[in-house]
C-alpha cells in the first residue's frame, strides 16, 4: 500500500585503529543470556542466530487465521517451515479476528493476524516486540509500545468481467442496468464485505455508512445483488480481485474507484500466553524481513515496508507494477468511525437489503 514512512535507521559502525576487537563478532559467552519474552531481538537474543537457535529448541509454531489462499500465505507458511526447519501448525484457516480472540485460551496460538480495530481493542492479550524493521513501518498502523504493528495491506475495490460491463469508475456506476453485483461475504461478518459497503460510502473522504447501505439496497431492489457466484461484479479487497484478474486476465479486470481509495490493513500480534515464544517472533521476523514482504506482495498484497523497500531497492518491482493501479495514497477509517459504522449496519443491513 501507498503509505508515508519514517526513515530507516542504519548504524554503521567504522574502526579507525587496527585492533580485532571492533570487527570480530562476540564471543558466545559474553553474550546475555535469552530471552524468550524479549520485547525485540537485541534485547532478547543478541542475533538472528539465537534467535532461531531458541525457535528450533521449541520445534513448532501456532499460527490462526491464515488460509493458504490468502495473501499468499500457503507459500509465507512452507517458506518459513523449511528456512528454519519449524513445524507450522494452522489453526482454523478461516476465523475472523473476533473468533481468534474468543479462542485463544482454548487454542493457543501463539502469533495474530487481526483487522486493525481487534487489534487496538486487544492490546492488552499481546506480548509486545518491535521487529527489525521496525522504523520502516508508518506511525499510524503500529503500537508505540509494540503490541501490535500492520504487515500488510490493501484498498478495496471492484472486480467486473469487461466482457459483460463497462469499466465502473465510480460506485454510483454500479446502478447502472446490467451490473449484478456481489460484495464478498455479510457485511455484519466479514471485514471485507463491511469494507465494501464502507467504500461505496465514502463522501470526500469521509464514510457515510447511510450511502452505502443505501445503494446495496437500491441494488437488492433491482434484483441486482447476488452472490459472487452469479455476479458480473464483485466489490472485495484489491488482493483478491487481482488474484482473480491473474488467473483470468480476459475476463476480470479490477480498478480502485477514484473517489473511494478505502484502503485497510492486517496487524500482527504475538499472544501473551505463546506457546512458543521464541518461534513466534522469528515468525514476525520473517514476515516483516524484506523475503516475507516480497512473498506477500506476491499475493497481491501491499507491503508495509513496502515504501521504505523500494528506496532500498529490495522491493520486487516487477510484482509491484502488477498491482492494481491506486487513485492515491488511502483512506483510513478511524476505529470510532468504524464502531460507528457497524453498530448502524447491525441495526439497518438486514431490513433495508438482507
Amino acid at each position: 500500500m501507498t503509505v508515508r514512512t519514517c526513515a530507516a535507521a542504519a548504524a554503521i559502525l567504522a574502526s579507525a585503529g587496527c585492533g580485532a576487537s571492533s570487527t570480530e563478532p562476540t564471543p558466545a559467552r559474553d553474550l546475555p543470556p535469552v530471552n524468550v519474552q524479549a520485547g525485540s531481538l537485541k534485547g532478547g537474543f543478541a542475533t538472528m542466530e539465537r534467535l532461531v537457535e531458541a525457535a528450533k529448541r521449541e520445534g513448532e509454531l501456532n499460527v490462526i487465521a491464515l488460509p493458504r489462499d490468502w495473501v499468499n500465505f500457503g507459500e509465507v507458511i512452507d517458506t518459513f517451515a523449511d528456512k528454519y526447519g519449524l513445524k507450522v501448525n494452522e489453526l482454523e484457516p478461516g476465523a475472523s479476528s473476533r473468533r481468534q480472540i474468543d479462542a485463544a485460551a482454548q487454542l493457543k496460538p501463539d502469533v495474530f493476524d487481526l483487522t486493525l480495530d481487534v487489534a487496538v481493542k486487544e492490546a492488552a492479550r499481546f506480548a509486545p516486540y518491535k521487529v527489525r524493521g521496525w522504523l520502516d513501518l508508518p506511525d499510524h498502523i503500529k503500537d508505540p509500545s509494540g503490541a501490535w504493528y500492520a504487515a500488510y495491506g490493501g484498498y478495496m475495490s471492484i472486480g467486473y468481467d469487461p466482457r459483460a460491463v463497462k469499466p465502473p469508475a465510480s460506485f454510483a456506476d454500479l446502478l447502472q442496468p446490467g451490473y449484478r453485483v456481489a460484495l464478498d461475504g455479510d457485511p455484519l461478518r466479514s471485514a471485507s464485505a463491511f469494507g465494501g459497503v464502507m467504500a461505496a460510502s465514502m463522501r470526500s473522504g469521509v464514510p457515510r455508512p447511510e450511502q452505502g447501505v443505501a445503494l446495496f439496497a437500491k441494488l437488492k431492489q433491482a434484483g441486482r445483488l447476488t452472490d459472487p457466484a452469479k455476479a458480473n461484479t464483485i466489490v472485495a479487497w484489491d488482493h483478491l480481485n487481482a488474484a482473480r484478474s491473474a488467473a483470468h486476465s480476459d475476463r476480470w479486470k479490477v480498478t480502485i474507484p477514484r473517489d473511494a481509495p478505502l484502503g485497510g490493513y492486517h496487524v500482527q500480534a504475538i499472544n501473551k500466553a505463546a506457546p512458543h515464544p521464541a518461534a513466534a517472533r522469528l515468525w514476525q521476523e520473517f514476515l516483516f524481513s524484506d523475503e516475507g514482504q516480497n512473498l506477500l506482495q506476491k499475493g497481491w498484497a501491499r507491503p508495509a515496508r513496502g515504501e521504505a523497500m523500494a528506496m532500498k531497492g529490495t522491493l520486487d518491482a516487477e510484482q509491484a507494477a502488477k498491482l492494481p493501479k491506486a487513485p492515491g495514497p488511502p483512506v483510513l477509517m478511524t476505529i470510532p468511525q468504524a464502531d460507528a459504522a457497524k453498530a448502524y449496519l447491525k441495526k439497518v443491513w438486514a431490513k433495508s437489503v438482507g
